[in-house]
């Protein structure tokens, strides 16, 4: 069974077999639960990003030719 030591600063070094299980890469998040009687699960908290597909929304519009064209030269005559 995979262990680790609790260092001084409260933190641990999660075994690689154990990181391997859970998917988890460094940077990545971790969650812990604790379940009915007591027991502590350590689980994943990375989110696959397909799973955000459509859910968000552009907040403007994309910029027309014309627009682009219409800054460029506000631009020039600015200067």
């Amino acid at each position: 069974m995979p262990m680790s030591t609790v260092t001084s600063k409260g933190q641990i070094t999660i075994p690689k077999v154990i990181r391997e299980r859970l998917g988890v890469r460094s940077g990545d998040r971790v969650v812990f639960r604790e379940r009915e009687g007591g027991e502590i699960v350590m689980e994943a908290a990375t989110v696959d990003l397909r799973t955000l597909r459509g859910r968000l929304r552009p907040t403007r519009s994309g910029v027309t030719v014309e627009d682009m064209k219409r800054a460029v030269r506000d631009e020039g005559t600015r200067r």
